[in-house]
């Protein structure tokens, strides 16, 4: 455990900022050092009951307390709820802002503080939620080493960190990251549809294709070999696995995933101006 402990306040209660700083009080981060302000009242008192740390509903008490301050809220909602702690908090080049809401660009940021922020935007995907994320982090000039070695650590908790020289790799990021479990759950729903049909049943065939994907995401994790080198070590000369994939082949699998990546990175460079 690192001896960097600082205050982190979270402003937004939801699903993503629970997982976060779940996993880091499971991961040995103080619970005192944690405090968390969110508008309805029920979602705090779960978690002061669960974690042991400090709510509260009033954005400005926590921005105060808090040396790094974790913004999140919905996207639609951000403008209004920055610009009024700007007009309320004071000090703002002093704390570290991170932003984990989906297609905000740090120059709305600036807008809302001022350019003298040190500012780090991150996009978390849903395993994080189980510990399993993928997270992108790009940092602007006025972020320190420190500084992103303690914001490594936080999103270390809820699975692996990867920071990117530019913020426009975050859309790329994004649709391969972000997207990329709904495109594994589309993959997995086929295989079991495919198993029914052919007379397995439901439950059954449901647990094979998630403990087989589980099984070869493990293998893949574990392994210094190429996914195209662990896939040949699964597929025979000749065999039925090579028949399999030689259908997946011919229907330009790779072409498909490339087009759907296209799209996905089209769609949040989009709605990125929407905000």
């Amino acid at each position: 455990m690192s001896n960097d402990i600082r205050t982190i306040g979270f402003i937004g209660a939801g699903n993503m900022p629970q997982s976060i700083l779940g996993g880091m009080i499971k991961g040995g981060y103080p619970a005192s050092s944690i405090i968390v302000s969110n508008p309805s009242r029920p979602k705090l008192d779960m978690l002061e009951e669960k974690y042991g740390i400090y709510t509260s509903q009033d954005n400005h008490e926590i921005a105060r307390k808090a040396d790094v301050i974790v913004l999140s809220v919905k996207p639609q909602l951000m403008r209004e709820v920055c610009e009024d702690l700007k007009a309320n908090v004071q000090g703002w080049e002093d704390k570290l802002i991170i932003t984990i809401a989906a297609g905000l660009r740090m120059d709305s940021y600036y807008e809302y503080f001022g350019n003298n922020i040190a500012l780090v935007r991150v996009m978390p995907n849903t395993p994080s939620l189980v510990g399993e994320g993928v997270s992108g982090l790009v940092a602007d000039a006025n972020v320190s080493t420190t500084d992103r070695d303690f914001v490594t650590r936080v999103f270390d908790f809820v699975g692996i960190t990867i920071w990117l020289e530019e913020e426009d790799a975050i859309d790329v990021l994004g649709a391969v990251a972000g997207s990329g479990p709904a495109y594994f759950f589309e993959f997995m729903h086929t295989l079991q549809r495919a198993a029914e049909e052919l007379g397995i049943d439901s439950e059954q065939a449901r647990a094979m294709v998630q403990q087989t994907c589980l099984g070869a995401a493990k293998m893949a994790s574990e392994s210094d070999f190429s996914l195209i080198d662990l896939r040949k070590q699964v597929t025979s000369k000749g065999g039925s696995t090579a028949k399999g994939v030689e259908v997946y082949q011919q229907a330009e699998l790779g072409k498909i995933s490339q087009r759907a990546v296209n799209a996905a990175v089209a769609r949040n460079q989009e709605m990125a101006k929407l905000f």
